[in-house]
């Protein structure tokens, strides 16, 4: 296992020294067999997760080859997702239908009856989500083009345009970095089952609890603003004769249903369903603003008035002044609402935080890199070209969401109701890697809870689900102004998930596999791991080794990220003390946030 102190190198392997993990003391030898092992044992080291791993991918590939009903289905297959699939389940070496095994596998007194084909069958049947049904899960789960018209009223042409550019395509690399990492460290024998567990292999415990911690929280809030956003949206479509909070209390039990779906395979008609009701706003807001006057009346809550006041403010006779657009920084002075609005363009591309999980129910990981890269393209075109039209003909009047901006009611209402069906399934994918990772990591690891493959665990789903959206409901509703607060949230962590870590990540596991010599690594047969030197050597030798100069991209992309970070949580803190300037709402009362007139 290689931890922080352990990048150096200097140690051989832990195991030689007798028995390990939960088995010490019971005669049993750790190494021997993988399920023998604790779910998260510290004392596993990098080379044997690669062993593992490339007897994985060779297996994944001959499946893969013999697949053919996979093979024919070519782009169909991303467009037209399947319902369901077995995973890659063999019985007596021969791919189908097997039995895994109805022992809770998550006891390690139990484990010691499990053979090596039902172990392996066992994290072969969950992994049944394709290539199709991933690029939906993406262009799903980020935070929708609704944003990105004002990121650009507050940027400008040229900076919304170039640095929307530059995060796009940085986005898709962090994609492929993470995408690499699980590729050499995840296998049947040794599952990767979150982004915690790839931090786990690489930099030890306390850095997978500080990446469980900073994704549940952000997942929590991520399905808590979705709750809040809704009840507002739904106010206002009932024109706010209905109680506020009964108008986000429904989301939350709508949450209760939706989240009873488990496997992500199963999600990708609900994925595709949520990217074409999507477009038809785009296309419907498009049409409407091109045809149309903005909202003036809702100048106060405009791009440009959080750039500027006077871009938006009437004059004496009521009159507004004209659509302005900059090239550049519609206000250089104000550099924090330009940031903040950058921000909107950002968290478009904050799918990477639960590119993993993702991953982790794939039938052939590799395919992931095919259904990530189309969905990157998707949001970039689609999204710049929807940003760009909004700007051009709505300019420092933007609002956002965007097709709240547009004058006739009937028509915000209609976005309003799409949009909340839209979010709806998007707040149930937030909610069902948020209950798998709190589920893996806690109900499985302290308390021996069994697999989700088990029957008794669906139980426990069932059970889970409406205390999970629950505790989402109370946090949202309580906190004031939600949606500023969790712009706090996003930039220290949907920014840290899609652009800090992976490159953190990767610069360990590609100094840990470049180390390695043809004549190094483990053995499965007495469990011994041969490393011919240790400490500085070995990690100048990795470093350089290979593809160095990724590696030296890495260190400069992690800290340009940690700055970028800086920025957006420096913006999103000043742009909360402004709001909290003025007494705000939450969700207890009658009172929607959005009733002028109250």
């Amino acid at each position: 296992m290689a931890k922080v102190g352990t990048m150096a190198l200097d140690g051989g392997d832990p195991r030689l020294g007798g028995h390990e993990g939960e088995f010490a003391g019971q005669g049993i030898i750790a190494y021997t067999r993988p399920q023998m092992r604790a779910l998260h044992d510290p004392s596993i080291q990098f080379e044997e997760y690669w062993y593992y791993s490339r007897q994985t991918r060779a297996e994944e590939d001959a499946f893969r080859a013999e697949d053919a009903a996979h093979a024919s289905h070519g782009i169909l297959s991303t467009i037209f997702p399947t319902k369901s699939g077995t995973g890659n389940v063999v019985t007596n070496g021969e791919k189908g239908e097997a039995l895994v095994p109805q022992t809770n596998i998550s006891d390690p007194t139990r484990r010691a009856s499990v053979t090596d084909e039902e172990w392996t069958n066992a994290s072969r049947a969950v992994r049944t989500a394709t290539a199709g049904a991933v690029f939906y899960l993406i262009t799903t789960d980020i935070l929708g083009p609704f944003g990105l018209p004002y990121a650009f009223a507050t940027t400008g042409w040229g900076p919304g345009v170039a640095l929307y550019t530059v995060f796009g395509f940085m986005a898709g690399f962090s994609g492929w970095l993470l995408w690499h990492i699980f590729m050499g460290l995840d296998s049947y024998q040794y599952p990767v089952k979150s982004y915690g567990d790839l931090a786990f292999r690489l930099y030890g415990q306390p850095c997978r609890y500080a990446f469980n911690l900073l994704q549940s929280i952000q997942l929590l809030c991520s399905v808590a603003l979705i709750i809040i956003s809704n009840g507002e949206a739904l106010s206002e479509a009932v024109k706010f004769k209905l109680c506020y909070a009964v108008c986000c209390l429904v989301w939350a039990l709508a949450g209760f249903f939706m989240g009873q779906i488990r496997t992500l395979q199963k999600f990708g008609w609900l994925a595709n369903a949520a990217v074409w009701i999507n477009l038809l706003i785009i296309f419907i807001t498009m049409g409407v603003a091109a045809h149309s006057s903005p909202l003036y009346s809702a100048s106060a809550s405009s791009a440009g008035y959080a750039v500027n006041p006077n871009l938006v403010t009437p004059d004496s006779n009521g009159n507004y002044p004209p659509l302005q657009h900059s090239a550049g920084l519609p206000d250089p002075s104000n550099f924090g609402a330009s940031v903040n609005g950058l921000m909107q363009a950002v968290y478009a591309y904050g799918g990477a935080m639960i590119f993993v999980e993702f991953m982790s129910e794939m039938r052939y990981p590799r395919d992931f890199i095919k259904g990530m890269w189309g969905a990157q393209l998707f949001i970039y075109v689609c999204y710049m070209l929807y940003g760009l039209f909004m700007y051009a003909y709505q300019a420092q009047y933007l609002q956002t969401p965007s097709y709240l901006g547009i004058a006739p009611y009937a028509w915000q209402t209609v976005g309003n109701v799409l949009a909340m069906v839209s979010a709806l399934i998007a707040a149930a994918l937030y909610g069902n890697i948020g209950v798998k990772v709190l589920y893996n990591n806690i109900a499985v690891e302290f308390f021996r809870a069994p697999p989700l493959t088990q029957t008794k665990a669906k139980w426990i789903w069932v059970a889970i689900i409406p205390i999970y959206w629950s505790i989402a409901f109370v946090v949202g509703a309580a906190i004031p102004d939600f949606s500023g607060f969790t712009a706090v949230v996003s930039a220290a962590c949907i920014l840290q998930f899609t652009y800090t870590f992976p490159p953190f990540l990767h610069l360990a596991y590609n100094i840990r596999k470049n180390a390695l010599r043809p004549d190094e690594g483990y053995d499965p047969s007495t469990g011994n791991i041969v490393l011919h030197d240790t400490g500085m050597k070995r990690l100048l030798r990795g470093f350089m080794a290979g593809d160095w100069y990724l590696n030296v991209w890495n260190v400069i992309y992690c800290l340009g990220s940690l700055a970028t970070c800086g920025l957006g949580l420096w913006a999103a803190i000043e742009n909360l003390i402004l709001i909290y300037a003025v007494p705000q709402l939450n969700a207890y009362g009658c009172t929607s946030p959005l009733d002028v007139s109250s």
